[in-house]
C-alpha cells in the first residue's frame, strides 16, 4: 500500500503543477498577442523555457537518483513559484525589449521547474511499480493521459483567469496553490524514494543503451511534430479566421483534455505481450505510420480552392490527429520505462525527456518561422516531415526483452 500511496501523492502534486504550467502558457501567449507581438516573437518567449528544460531533465535525473525523487519534486515546485512571482512583477512601464527579456528569463525558470518535476514524477512510477510490465503500462498511461488532460484544463483556466481576474492576480493565485502543494510533498513522501547510486561522470551519464538512445531521438521529432503547429500556428490561424480569444483557448484546452483522456486508456487499444516489447514496438510503428499521413492530408485539404470553412476542416482533422498522437505518445512513454534499467531509471528518464524538451524547442522555433513564412499549411507540412523521421527511427527499435541490456 505504501507504493500506491507514494504514487498517488506524486501524481496529485504533478497534476496541480501541470494545471499552472498550462495556464501560464495561455496567459503569456494571449497577453502578449494583445500587445501586438508577431508569431515569431511569441515563439521566442518560450525558447529559454524549452532550452532550460533540456539541461533540467539531464541534471534532474542524475540528482533524483543521487538525492531522491521527493527533493527534486520539491525543487521543481519551488522553481515554479519563483517563475510565477517573476512574471507577476512585469511592469507595463518597461520597454518592449526589457519586458521580453524578463518574460523569457521567467519562462526559463518555469521550464526548469516543469522538467525537474516531470522527471521526478515519472521516475517515481518506475520506483513504485511492483507488479511487472502490465501495471507499469497502466500506471504510465493513466499518469501521462491524466497529466495532459490537466494541462488542457490549465489552458482554459489561464484564459479564464486572464479574462476574469487579470494577468497579475492570476499568477498570484497559482503561486499560492503551489506553495500549499510544496508543503504537502515535503511532509508526505519518504526522502529515499528513487534514491540509488548515481553516475560518476558525464560520460557514464550519457552512456545509455541503444534502445534508449533511439527512443530519445524519436521523441525529438515526435513532439517537434506536434508543437510545430500547436504552439503558434494553430492559435494564430484560428484567431485570424474570426475566433475569439476564449474560443481559441477553449478549443486548445478541449483538444488537450481529449488527447490526455485517450492516452489514459491506451493500454486497452494496444495488444499487450508478456515481455512488454514484442507487440508494443510494432504497434508504435503502425500508429506512427498512420500519424505521419494526417498533417499532410490536412495541409492539402485546408488549401483547396473554394474550401468554405478551412478552420472547421482543420479542427476536425486535428481531433483525428489527437487520437492517434495520444496512442503513440502513450506507447513511447511506456517504452522508455520498459527499456530503462531499474537502478538508474531516473537518469534514463531524464535523458529521454531532455530529448523531449529539445524536440519541443525545435517545434516552437519552426512554429513561429513557418507560421510567418507559410501559414498553417507550412506548419502542417513541417509536422508530416518530422513524423516521417520519427517513424524511420522507430523502425530501428529492438523489440525483444534483451533490448533492455543492449549497450549503445
Amino acid at each position: 500500500m505504501s507504493a500506491v500511496r507514494n504514487y498517488a501523492i506524486v501524481t496529485s502534486a504533478y497534476f496541480l503543477f501541470t494545471l499552472t504550467d498550462g495556464a501560464i502558457r495561455m496567459l503569456v501567449l494571449l497577453h502578449f498577442y494583445t500587445l501586438g507581438y508577431t508569431p515569431f516573437a511569441l515563439a521566442s518567449l518560450f525558447l529559454l523555457y524549452e532550452t532550460a528544460g533540456i539541461f533540467a531533465n539531464l541534471i534532474g535525473g542524475w540528482l533524483a537518483t543521487r538525492y531522491g525523487i521527493p527533493r527534486m519534486l520539491a525543487c521543481g515546485l519551488g522553481a515554479q513559484i519563483l517563475g510565477l512571482s517573476m512574471l507577476s512583477a512585469l511592469d507595463p512601464a518597461w520597454s518592449a525589449a526589457v519586458s521580453v527579456a524578463w518574460v523569457v528569463l521567467a519562462q526559463g525558470i518555469c521550464g526548469i521547474a516543469k522538467d525537474l518535476t516531470k522527471t521526478a514524477s515519472k521516475s517515481a512510477i518506475k520506483a513504485t511499480s511492483q507488479e511487472g510490465n502490465g501495471q507499469l503500462f497502466r500506471w504510465v498511461a493513466w499518469f501521462t493521459g491524466s497529466k495532459n488532460a490537466t494541462k488542457g484544463a490549465g489552458f482554459f483556466v489561464g484564459g479564464l483567469l486572464l479574462q476574469v481576474a487579470g494577468y497579475r492576480p492570476a499568477l498570484w493565485l497559482m503561486a499560492a496553490l503551489l506553495a500549499f502543494v510544496l508543503a504537502g510533498v515535503l511532509m508526505s513522501l519518504p526522502r529515499t524514494l528513487g534514491k540509488a547510486k548515481a553516475s560518476k561522470s558525464v560520460r557514464e551519464l550519457f552512456a545509455k543503451s541503444r534502445a534508449i538512445n533511439l527512443m530519445a531521438a524519436a521523441r525529438i521529432f515526435l513532439f517537434g511534430a506536434r508543437d510545430v503547429w500547436f504552439v503558434v500556428g494553430l492559435p494564430v490561424f484560428l484567431y485570424a479566421a474570426g475566433w475569439r480569444y476564449m474560443e481559441v483557448a477553449g478549443f486548445i484546452a478541449l483538444w488537450t483534455i481529449a488527447y490526455g483522456g485517450i492516452q489514459a486508456v491506451a493500454p486497452a487499444v494496444v495488444t499487450r505481450s508478456r515481455d512488454g516489447l514484442s507487440r508494443e514496438v510494432p504497434a508504435a510503428r503502425m500508429w506512427g505510420a498512420l500519424l505521419t499521413a494526417i498533417p499532410a492530408a490536412l495541409a492539402i485539404a485546408t488549401t483547396l480552392p473554394g474550401m468554405p470553412r478551412p478552420d472547421l476542416v482543420l479542427v476536425a482533422g486535428l481531433l483525428v490527429f489527437g487520437f492517434v498522437f495520444a496512442v503513440i505518445s502513450s506507447l513511447h512513454s511506456y517504452l522508455i520505462l520498459a527499456y530503462a534499467g531499474s537502478e538508474k531509471a531516473a537518469e534514463d528518464v531524464g535523458f529521454y525527456y531532455a530529448a523531449n524538451a529539445a524536440g519541443r524547442l525545435l517545434g516552437i522555433l519552426l512554429s513561429g518561422a513557418l507560421t510567418q513564412a507559410a501559414g498553417m499549411a507550412g506548419c502542417l507540412w513541417g509536422s508530416s516531415v518530422m513524423l516521417a523521421v520519427c517513424l524511420a527511427i522507430t523502425v530501428l527499435l529492438p523489440s525483444g526483452a534483451e533490448a533492455r541490456r543492449v549497450p549503445a
